[in-house]
């Protein structure tokens, strides 16, 4: 479980509400106050007395490196990568310390959906609001990065920049030929007509429901980018779609139409913040990189939160049920682990609310609904926020449906409340290969995941039953805590994914924004002013662990890193029914990707036979 420090924070929300079918909540807008002469004597005081290695020069440019993939779990000192809430704290200490000036954002390909753009997007405007510099450089970029780095003050790029605006494209793939060739039959149940998971399994092309779905949420995200690119460019949607069917690829041609500020290397970016802080050409730029001050506290800022206290808990990546081993710890929603953090808080009077922020595209159906029930549980003693961010579809959604309020990024993909369960039949395969099994079993059922025959049909309609129960009970459930009826549910569900937005309209979301929307909620159910500090307290921040610390040595010395992971994907692996979104790609015109492409989804199946 992870650690309980405390995460204070200044959240301190616009109390007026949002317009709108969510106009019931508070917005969460982020709102600039100018320390006052006393508040920044005692910041500069404590800045002053900080521990060196927590200590910043004055005129000082916080330099952050936005490339790969970018998690919403808060890492330790010893984790690599990004961290999203780690970028957005950053964000705010930056646009309250008198130390830092500005801020220099390098821009390369990104690996993440688009509710985490939105949420960074959101923050780099917030931090414009100080008044500070915020200065772009892109090396290579797609849709996502441009979609950030516009919003920047300045935006420069290289002259051989990689570059590509040509818009966006999706696709979905199948297997079911290879299999075919191959000697293995998939029996497939899927419940929900948009149910597309097992469409990979079964079939060679796309459905005509797998192609509606995709097509609408590639037009929601494509229109969403249209919109916003316009507003921060000040151009009409037309010039903007004209640019991206030019194909224009002349980085002199984004200069001279205005979507970057000049052609410039990375050393005269410098030398431009250096001419904006006053200094000497020949003396170095005063930068601070993002890893370090993130160990800057908020404290030392003046940002340090009130006495009611918010409890946050993160939970992302793919659900299962029990945790891995020593050699393959687990890096998904482990339920067990889940619970324990959910019992805490329930049986603690020191929170008043909870924030339950998820990233997942679902897994197992059992473990789904275990922690569905504890989060009904704890719903009912305090105000409970889902908060959702790239993904919270299948069993990412079944656990925010317990939620009193459910909210969520515009693009956030949600819903797919839909089952798919597989077997397969190897007999061909076996016979090709010239392995044979046996089976000696009691009991007429004993033999129906049996892998070298198709089912008899006594099996195949115990086992479409088996599936169709398990749906109703997702669905009946979704309709009882949404509140309709379960003849509106089936309408919306089926195994359909949704955007953010059309999950709103449609009743599965509540409101729509990001973290500091879901705390400005959480205020306004546990009767806190929206003007009231409060301290959010992380309960999924990694614990120091040794552990941890000798795999990453390993990983990093001989190249096992690979090998452990395929080993801790294993080791998640269950044998049940699934709730489990389809991978879903969205890529920009060369390849900024809203998920990896990869064959997890088969390899699911075939590890859990």
């Amino acid at each position: 479980m992870g650690s309980s420090n405390d995460n204070h924070c200044d959240f301190i929300s616009k109390p007026e509400i949002n317009a709108g079918d969510d106009d019931d909540y508070p917005s969460g807008e982020f709102e600039y106050k100018k320390p006052g002469a006393l508040k920044s004597f005692f910041v500069n005081l404590r800045l002053l007395v900080a521990y060196p290695w927590q200590r910043i020069r004055k005129r000082s440019v916080l330099h952050i490196k936005l490339r790969g993939k970018i998690s919403d779990q808060v890492k330790s000192r010893f984790s690599s990568g990004l961290s999203l809430p780690q970028i957005c704290e950053n964000l705010i200490k930056a646009a309250y310390d008198p130390h830092i000036s500005g801020v220099y954002l390098e821009i390369e390909t990104l690996k993440c959906g688009w509710g985490k753009i939105e949420e960074i997007r959101r923050h780099i405007l917030d931090f414009r609001k100080s008044g500070k510099f915020i200065v772009g450089y892109a090396l290579e970029w797609h849709e996502k990065e441009y979609y950030l780095g516009c919003v920047c003050d300045e935006l420069y790029a290289p002259p051989s920049a990689y570059f590509s605006l040509y818009g966006l494209t999706t696709w979905a793939i199948f297997f079911g030929g290879v299999l075919e060739k191959v000697g293995v039959e998939p029996q497939v149940q899927r419940i929900g007509k948009y149910k597309s998971a097992g469409d990979q399994l079964i079939r060679k092309d796309i459905s005509e429901e797998n192609r509606e779905v995709l097509t609408t949420l590639l037009d929601n995200i494509y229109e969403n980018w249209v919109d916003k690119i316009s507003q921060a460019k000040e151009k009409q949607k037309k010039e903007i779609e004209s640019f991206i069917n030019e194909g224009v690829y002349q980085i002199e041609k984004l200069k001279e139409d205005g979507w970057i500020t000049d052609i410039k290397y990375d050393d005269e970016v410098r030398s431009i913040l250096k001419t904006k802080l006053g200094i000497a050409e020949k003396k170095k730029l005063p930068l601070i990189e993002y890893k370090k001050y993130s160990r800057i506290r908020k404290w030392s800022l003046g940002l340090s939160g009130g006495t009611d206290q918010i409890a946050v808990i993160r939970a992302s990546g793919s659900i299962s049920r029990v945790g891995g081993s020593f050699l393959s710890p687990s890096s998904g929603i482990v339920a067990e682990e889940f619970i324990k953090k959910i019992t805490k808080v329930k049986d603690s009077k020191k929170y008043k609310a909870v924030i339950i922020r998820i990233d997942s595209p679902g897994g197992d159906v059992l473990a789904s609904d275990l922690m569905w029930r504890e989060i009904k549980l704890l719903a009912e003693s305090k105000p409970v926020i889902a908060s959702m961010v790239d993904v919270a579809a299948s069993g990412g959604y079944y656990m925010a449906m317990a939620a009193d309020t459910i909210v969520s990024e515009s693009l956030t993909i949600t819903g797919s409340i839909g089952v798919i369960t597989a077997k397969f039949n190897f007999g061909k395969l076996y016979e090709k290969i010239g392995f044979n099994k046996e089976i000696i079993s009691k009991g007429q059922y004993a033999e129906l995941y049996a892998a070298d025959r198709s089912f008899r049909p006594d099996e195949e309609k115990l086992f479409a039953e088996r599936a169709q129960s398990i749906y109703k009970q997702f669905r009946d459930k979704a309709a009882s805590s949404r509140s309709m009826s379960v003849e509106t549910m089936e309408e919306i569900a089926q195994g359909r994914i949704w955007s953010g937005n059309d999950a709103a309209s449609r009743g599965l979301v509540d409101a729509i924004g990001g973290f500091s929307r879901a705390v400005a909620i959480a205020k306004h159910k546990a009767n806190i002013p929206q003007n009231k500090k409060v301290t959010l307290v992380e309960l999924s921040k990694p614990p120091f662990s040794l552990q941890r610390i000798i795999l990453s040595m390993l990983s990093s010395a001989i190249g096992i890193e690979t090998t452990l992971k395929h080993l801790q994907d294993d080791s998640a692996m269950c044998g049940g029914v699934q709730a489990r979104m389809d991978e879903i790609t969205i890529h920009g015109s060369e390849g900024s990707s809203f998920a990896d492409p990869n064959f997890s989804l088969l390899k699911d199946y075939l590890t859990s036979l």
